[in-house]
């Protein structure tokens, strides 16, 4: 009997065969071919369109070229809604076949720094899922199979998907739909390519309110002091001035200091920090949170400011250290 290892090997290369072919194929596959497929399929014709916008996903073919199509072929409401549906599944047996295929070779062999990659992606859950599908710093199909080799929940992934891709399937099927009001001189057609083109614009201003969606709640002094009491692998990092930290106000017992204006200049100090946890402490909040703000923009996954800083540690009467 076959042992799941193998069965593994064999179903991977099917699947990198099967890709392969669909790659090379590809220019077999354009609009022209896929409004004649949906348009024979008579009133089963959204469930073509689903099955083959779900089947080019997971064998890399172009899916803004199906998106806009849908538009074309559907109309803006229902294209919208079977577009999203279509890579809504095709992205969650992506997903799947990842996970089954190499997850557990991943964990197995992953290092100190992948592992705690990983984590940072899984602690970030669907916030995560809304930069990338928001941001598109990564191919869509690729993303699809890469995040199937990480310990995001798959009902997380699959809700966060279909939400953060609708802006996108919205925009490109508008698009598609205004170019076939272009085409057929259609009543109304300024007005649709009008709006299709608002929406591609919007686009431009998702990075902005990712990185706002994409911030943690800020942790308060309760919560670091559970963490230090625990002894869990947190470096409070304190970024007022020499004097304020050695002063009469004090600090944390423990803490590093690093000035907020150093900071840029010495974040090579923090490199073994990249993917644990650093909180960041000042007189109030204002200056950990900028102090987050850079550390995060450099690639830090896990960089919070403390809620009320030293003021509210200080009215908890908690120790301080004065040096």
């Amino acid at each position: 009997m076959m042992n799941r290892t193998t069965l593994r090997w064999l179903l991977g290369l099917a699947l990198l065969a099967t890709i392969g072919m669909a790659v090379a194929w590809r220019d077999r596959f354009d609009i022209v071919a896929l409004q004649m497929w949906v348009e024979g399929a008579g009133a089963a014709a959204p469930l073509v369109f689903i099955a083959v916008y779900a089947a080019a996903t997971v064998l890399f073919l172009p899916g803004a070229v199906i998106t806009m199509a849908g538009g074309a072929l559907f109309g803006p409401v229902w294209g919208t809604l079977w577009n999203l549906t279509g890579a809504t599944l095709g992205a969650s047996l992506a997903f799947l076949i990842a996970r089954y295929l190499g997850a557990d070779w991943v964990a197995r062999r992953a290092g100190p720094r992948l592992s705690r990659l990983n984590d940072g992606v899984a602690s970030e859950g669907w916030r995560f899922i809304a930069f990338v599908r928001l941001v598109p710093l990564f191919p869509f199909n690729f993303l699809n199979y890469a995040l199937g080799l990480t310990r995001i929940a798959f009902l997380t992934y699959v809700l966060a998907s279909a939400l953060f891709m609708l802006p996108g399937a919205l925009a490109f099927t508008w698009l598609g739909h205004a170019g076939r009001e272009a085409l057929s001189g259609g009543e109304g057609m300024v007005r649709t390519i009008l709006i299709a083109m608002a929406l591609v614009s919007a686009m431009a201003f998702l990075p902005r309110w990712v990185r706002k969606l994409r911030a943690k709640p800020m942790p308060d002094v309760e919560a670091l002091k559970r963490q230090l009491d625990a002894g869990e692998d947190v470096l409070v990092l304190d970024v007022r001035g020499a004097s304020e930290f050695a002063g009469e106000g004090g600090h944390i017992a423990g803490a590093h200091n690093l000035a907020l204006e150093d900071l840029p200049s010495r974040m090579a100090e923090l490199q073994d920090r990249k993917q644990r946890a650093i909180r960041l402490v000042c007189r109030t909040d204002r200056r950990s949170t900028q102090a987050a703000q850079l550390l995060t923009d450099a690639g830090f996954t896990d960089a919070q400011p403390v809620r009320g800083g030293m003021t509210a540690w200080q009215a908890k009467g908690w120790p301080i250290v004065r040096s």
